[in-house]
């Protein structure tokens, strides 16, 4: 196939996932959930890469704003290849604006559990260090 694959399941810290703490990702990175809630011809060309495996389609970004729905259709999946959008497993929020304000309400003071994860994260991807995770 031609085109990107979208995870077959969200990574332990999509933005999208209910259980992830807040304040895991930058401010910046949060604010990128936004857009894909606008209209169609509003939203995007690009679509949004798994932070754990960019090569993929995040799985949360195509359920949320593809499958809960949403009154919109997602613009990237429209004019891009892709395979089936899987099935979620986890609490997803409904909408990117509802996963940014969760993500970026602890950023100046997150969690014992965000510290830990970002920990983690820094650990493990060798590209997210230096960035401002």
């Amino acid at each position: 196939m031609e085109g990107r694959d979208i995870r077959r399941e969200p990574c332990s810290t999509c933005p999208y996932r209910r259980d992830v703490p807040s304040g895991v990702w930058a401010h910046d990175t949060y604010e990128l959930l936004r857009p894909y809630d606008e209209p169609t011809g509003g939203q995007p060309f690009a679509w949004f890469a798994c932070h754990a495996t960019p090569e993929h389609m995040c799985h949360g970004w195509a359920v949320v704003h593809t499958t809960r729905g949403n009154e919109f259709d997602l613009l990237a999946l429209r004019v891009r290849p892709h395979g089936p959008i899987p099935e979620p497993f986890v609490p997803l929020f409904d909408s990117g604006n509802e996963a940014a304000d969760h993500g970026q309400r602890d950023v100046e003071s997150p969690s014992e559990a965000a510290r830990a994860t970002v920990d983690r994260l820094l650990s493990k991807y060798e590209r997210l260090r230096g960035e401002d995770a």
